[in-house]
């Protein structure tokens, strides 16, 4: 190439202005003309290694970037920022107006499901040993500790531990919430009237009192239809040769005056049944619904309550298998049926415990009246 067409090259070339004030070429630098760092040879490279200037930008419209800052509290730089999220722990907080629909939201898995339940029940029944092993060590009398335990007003008296079956799962639910007050958690559980009207609440308490004496009958058709197979199957009287396997709810219900009945179906009613309906529908069988499934987190939950349900039968019969399998189908069947029946409920009234509650706590009820008006006519 010749001085002339030298000349031609350098005329035809724009020039641009540096921050120092010196001429910059449109032509690819070999280096930085900021900063004066050498420029990698690479394809199309946007930023400077060295300063962060804005190459194509500078070619392109002859003047530096105007540089923005988004974010106050982040130190203004010349080089490519890259945003990063924030790491959130925990499960995804549930706001207030999505509480009683969370279809769309992950909750506790079935390990919580099934371990925080079985966790309440152990420390119920640890607190209730303790009364025990204090009224053993004041009286040193076992006469004396089998009258108190079979007499009502201990049974009104420790039911009240199973207040712990709600103070359990509120406790646990608090990190699914957005705002995790009281009122939200006890709605998470499914024990609200949020979004139903006053006739709607009404409504609710009828279903619930119609399925009270669905259940009383139910339990009493599955008892009934128990004991004829199992005569069947084995070739024995249950009422003759089982008899004693309920003679302490006899000596319960006999012992009772009309005070102590009265009380003790308030007791089922206002802290029995919320409290056992509130840790295994509305936490466990909610949980079990949405990590297996609508059928078997009802069947799975049904199986616990029951199992759970019978454990003093079988503590009360280890010493005779036969006596004890027969006793333990005797008292598992009904209580497997009836709990099937709740989780039913359950479903149906969109995952709110108002008519379980109900069901549950007057079922309860009208077992013990039936049972103190059979014992004392009979």
């Amino acid at each position: 190439m010749d001085e002339k067409e030298v000349q031609d090259l350098h005329n035809k070339q724009e020039t641009m202005i540096s921050k120092d004030g010196t001429a910059l070429n449109d032509t690819s630098w070999s280096f930085c003309p900021v900063c004066g760092k050498e420029i990698p040879k690479i394809n199309k490279l946007k930023f400077c290694m060295g300063c962060g200037t804005n190459l194509e930008y500078l070619k392109e419209h002859r003047i530096l970037q105007q540089e923005e800052v988004i974010n106050p509290y982040i130190i203004p730089s010349k080089y490519p920022q890259l945003y990063t999220p924030p790491i959130i722990y925990g499960p995804k907080k549930i706001p207030d107006d999505e509480i009683i629909d969370t279809k769309n939201h992950e909750l506790w898995g079935t390990a919580a499901s099934i371990g925080v339940p079985l966790g309440a029940f152990l420390l119920m029944n640890f607190l209730t040993a303790g009364i025990i092993i204090l009224i053993i060590y004041a009286s040193f009398n076992l006469e004396l500790l089998y009258d108190i335990l079979l007499n009502p007003y201990f049974l009104i008296f420790s039911s009240f531990f199973e207040l712990i079956f709600i103070l359990v799962p509120v406790i646990y639910v608090a990190k699914y919430l957005e705002n995790p007050s009281l009122k939200n958690r006890l709605g998470l559980l499914g024990f609200t009237t949020r979004g139903i009207e006053k006739k709607g609440v009404l409504k609710e308490i009828l279903i619930g009192l119609g399925f009270a004496i669905i259940g009383v009958l139910l339990v009493g058709i599955v008892s009934f239809l128990t004991e004829i197979a199992l005569e069947t199957i084995f070739g024995i009287e249950i009422v003759s040769d089982l008899g004693s396997g309920t003679g302490d709810v006899e000596s319960i219900i006999l012992s009772a005056d009309v005070l102590s009945l009265i009380l003790l179906s308030i007791v089922m009613i206002l802290i029995i049944g919320t409290s056992e309906e509130i840790l295994f529908r509305g936490f466990m069988q909610k949980g079990l619904m949405r990590s297996l499934g609508d059928k078997w987190g009802i069947i799975v939950t049904a199986f616990i309550f029951a199992m759970i349900h019978v454990t003093g039968v079988v503590l009360m019969v280890l010493n005779a298998p036969l006596v004890l399998l027969i006793s333990f189908l005797l008292s598992f069947i009904p209580y497997f049926a009836i709990s099937l029946l709740l989780g039913a409920i359950y479903y149906w009234r969109n995952e709110n415990l108002l008519a379980v509650v109900i069901t549950h706590g007057v079922y309860d009820a009208l077992t013990i009246i039936l049972a103190f008006n059979f014992y004392n006519i009979f």
